[in-house]
């Protein structure tokens, strides 16, 4: 197994063992804030139900007062026919108990009017109020409005008219009842803690009561019925009945669950940054590392190298000296000079090389016709276009030819030395297109960015190093694009080059 899948394999495992840690953490973390919200759910429930039972109590309380409200009502009426019967009685004992039924009202307000509307009796009623005519008549407005008075037959041709109010025990309560329903919406909201809470009236269009809501969320009827509708998506609302009137309570999650619901995948988000961030600070730290190693190796490499030819050069002086024959001589000195140009091509890794204006034609030219007579004769070049074209590019011919020399060698390795390779020079206005195409045994669409990769190879002996090595001389040293344009298993491949046109 080459380094390059050991490397995948590894990520692959990484890479599940992340994916596990990440679902039980979002596992862990969805049971305890489901926890939290069946909690709080509880509480609503609770919080709701002594809601519907204080909210019993009220209308309870109601129909205590109404039924006073009636008893009075009875007394009122009673007292106003003890009063009609009293002038018309000879009976001693019934005059009596008719004047006993008139005395004994001690806690309901009375005033009696006659024909002209004249003071004739009072019952409860401050001597203060009676005394100014001002008063008296509001006093009497008062009472009309609240009860209408009650005719008395007090004589043959007069009329009293009898004009009473709720008793102070009857007002007493009615203000104690104010205050308990006051109360009671004041801790429909405050009660409610953190929730959010709408209490509403019978036809869900006007707030009575909000609690923990942004009154301008709900400043029109559009927004109010919008807010309600994902209220009761979330809860029923509860239904209360407060003087004989229905009303609705609309409430919902609390800010503090719904942030706990999102906050494993936002600690998650955080956690992912962090690893993405530290993961690209060691990765580029990593690749500064390895591209220093690289470019010490070239370098070391290079010096090694100009050594032993500066040694060869000597013996091939004093070897032609000696009269061995010429064209042995001249292949060695093609050789040598070959070994010149690989140390020349390792020298300039790690440092910005020189481009020159090139005639991009002439540099692949110069490049297959050295491969041409090392590689077999079943292999077939072919530069495209044929005629003779100027289109120029800013190159650096030594490694230019390198990136040529291992695309065109790992073409004839795929087609088993036997084929076709066909170079494309195309002329795209500020650009220039060099497409390398062989006919191959193809590359996996799912393998075409890692042929780039260092030590991604298929051959037993391969290094891995030839297409990663042209990637960073296009991309790094030309500021172009090399990628695989298209490639078919069985079908050839299809290399593109992309320069910047001069």
């Amino acid at each position: 197994m080459n380094l390059y899948s050991k490397k995948q394999r590894w990520k692959v495992v990484l890479l599940i063992l992340a994916a596990c840690i990440v679902l039980v953490s979002l596992w862990y973390t969805n049971v305890i804030a489901n926890k939290i919200r069946e909690e709080e759910r509880q509480k609503v429930q609770l919080w709701s139900e002594a809601i519907k039972r204080k909210a019993k109590l009220v209308n309870y309380t109601q129909k205590l007062f109404a039924n006073l409200r009636d008893e009075e009502r009875k007394k009122v009426d009673l007292w106003a026919s003890a009063t009609s019967k009293i002038p018309t009685t000879d009976n001693t004992d019934y005059l009596n108990f008719l004047l006993n039924i008139v005395t004994n009202n001690q806690t309901v307000p009375v005033v009696v009017l006659d024909n002209e509307g004249n003071l004739s009796v009072s019952r409860n009623v401050d001597e203060k109020s009676l005394q100014n005519k001002a008063t008296l008549r509001k006093l009497i407005k008062e009472m009309g409005a609240a009860y209408d008075p009650i005719e008395i037959e007090y004589i043959e041709g007069s009329k009293l008219y009898l004009y009473y109010k709720d008793s102070k025990i009857i007002t007493d309560l009615e203000e104690t009842l104010d205050d308990i329903i006051n109360s009671f919406i004041s801790e429909t909201v405050i009660n409610s803690a953190s929730v959010p809470v709408i209490l509403t009236d019978s036809s869900k269009t006007e707030i009575i009561k909000l609690g923990n809501i942004d009154s301008a969320s709900v400043s029109t009827n559009v927004l109010l019925q919008n807010r309600l509708a994902s209220m009761e998506l979330q809860n029923a609302p509860i239904k209360l009945k407060l003087e004989n009137k229905t009303n609705f309570i609309f409430y919902e999650d609390s800010v503090i669950l719904r942030q706990l619901k999102y906050y494993p995948y936002v600690q998650l988000l955080i956690i992912f940054l962090f690893l993405f961030i530290a993961y690209l600070m060691f990765s580029t730290f990593r690749k500064a590392e390895q591209d220093q190693v690289w470019i010490g190796l070239a370098k070391e490499t290079a010096h090694q190298l100009g050594t032993p030819l500066s040694s060869l050069m000597a013996w091939i002086d004093l070897l032609e000296a000696k009269g061995l024959d010429h064209s042995t001589v001249e292949e060695l000195n093609k050789d040598i000079k070959r070994l010149e140009t690989i140390t020349d091509r390792f020298s300039k890794i790690g440092s910005q090389p020189e481009l020159e204006s090139t005639v991009v034609t002439d540099a692949l030219e110069q490049t297959i016709s050295y491969l041409k007579p090392r590689v077999s004769s079943k292999i077939i070049f072919d530069i495209l276009p044929h005629e003779t074209n100027n289109i120029k590019a800013k190159i650096n011919k030594p490694l230019f030819s390198w990136v040529i020399e291992n695309i065109c060698k790992n073409a004839i390795d795929a087609m088993d030395g036997k084929g076709k390779i066909t170079l494309v020079v195309t002329d795209e206005i500020q650009q220039i297109y060099l497409d390398i195409t062989d006919n191959g045994k193809g590359i996996p669409s799912n393998l075409h960015k890692a042929v780039f990769q260092p030590g991604y190879t298929t051959k037993r002996r391969g290094w891995g190093l030839g297409l990663s090595l042209a990637k960073r001389i296009i991309d790094n040293y030309h500021t172009g694009k090399i990628f695989i344009k298209r490639s078919q298993p069985n079908s050839g491949t299809t290399f593109r080059i992309v320069l910047k046109k001069q």
